[in-house]
Formats: structure tokens, sequence, C-alpha cells
């Protein structure tokens, strides 16, 4: 399958705009129940307007609230996110931390997010990071029947090799955007219906 995968989608990139660490780590914040491409419409001006964490950190709560009300649950992205941005500020000299237990330690991020920003910010192999398309694919292919986005982690980690984690994440999530989607996957189309348990379908 990672094999499958990688031929289908050998140019898998990350669909979030970002030119450094932290402005990867804001967008996958602000991605949580929202999708890629709201988020780069929204981010431009993000960064426009408070480009750098202490920026941020000094943000007008109600200006910023407006400015990424359109990504959802705005009022605690917008307090995890000024949070953030001090800590990030004072405490890591305005740095991104590129360790999982450092990551974690900040408001609103998460193992999955924290795993996106390591693996394409760094290139560190920290493990796999679990959307709802991760999840979805794992679920029907067979490789995991977990709910939890950890445990389909830990069910995928344990059979995919570390070195594919990075980019075996994009191309499931480029496979469920456009061939296994939620309601009518392609099966006819699918490079991966020979090895599919199809689970559900």
């Amino acid at each position: 399958m990672v094999e499958q995968l990688a031929r289908a989608y050998p140019d898998a990139v990350c669909e979030l705009d970002y030119r450094s660490p932290w402005g990867l780590l804001v967008a996958t914040v602000l991605s949580a129940q929202c999708t890629d491409q709201r988020v780069n419409q929204v981010t431009p001006e993000v960064f426009e307007r408070w480009p750098e964490p202490r920026d941020l950190a000094q943000a007008e709560p109600g200006e910023l609230e407006a400015v990424i009300r359109s990504t959802g649950l705005h009022r605690s992205k917008a307090k995890n996110l000024r949070e953030t941005a001090r800590r990030v500020a004072t405490e890591f000299r305005g740095e991104v931390p590129c360790d999982m237990e450092a990551l974690l330690t900040l408001p609103g991020v998460g193992r999955k997010t924290a795993k996106v920003v390591l693996g394409e910010a760094f290139g560190l192999a920290a493990g796999i990071p679990v959307d709802t398309h991760v999840r979805r694919l794992a679920n029907r292919i067979g490789l995991s029947t977990a709910g939890h986005p950890e445990r389909v982690a830990d069910d995928l980690e344990a059979v995919i090799p570390q070195l594919e984690w990075v980019e075996f994440s994009k191309r499931v999530i480029l496979h469920g955007r456009r061939v296994c989607s939620a309601r009518r996957p392609a099966c006819d189309a699918c490079v991966l219906a020979s090895s599919c348990a199809r689970v559900g379908v």
C-alpha cells in the first residue's frame, strides 16, 4: 500500500500554505475542524498584521477573532494562538520548538498538530498525523478498527515503516480527497482496490 500510494502521489505536499515553522504551526492550529483551503484564505491577513510570535501575542483579541472567524471556533483559537505566540516569543526565543513534548505544552497544540509541524517543518518522523481522511481510510482499508485518532495512529505506526510516516499521511489525505471520499468512494479508480477490505462500503 505504501508503494502504491507513493506511485500514485509522488509529489504529495502539505496543502497548508506556510513560509516558516511558525507559519505552519499557526495554520495547523487554525485547521482544526476547518478546510485547508479556508485556512489558506485567512493566514495571509494574519501574518500581514501580526508577522512574528511577539506581534500575535499582543494582538487585540477581538481583532484576531474577526480575522479568523471563518475558520470556526474563532474565540478559542484566538485565545490559544495568542498564548502560544506569547510562550514561543518568551520561552522559546521566538522559535517553534522541534520536539514533541515542548510542542505539546503549547495551548491548542495536540499530538496531531505536533506531528504535522515536526514532520513538515523539521523533517522529523514523530508519528502519523491522523485527520478525518486518514482515520476514514485506515478504517475502510482495514488497517485499524479504532475511532480515536491517536488509537488509529498507533495502529498505523505499528505497520507503516517510520521512514514513510510523513509522506504516507500526506498521500492518504490526497487519496481521501480525490478518490476515497466519505460518501461515494471511487473504488473502480482506486490504486488500493485489490488490498482494501472495503469496510462499510
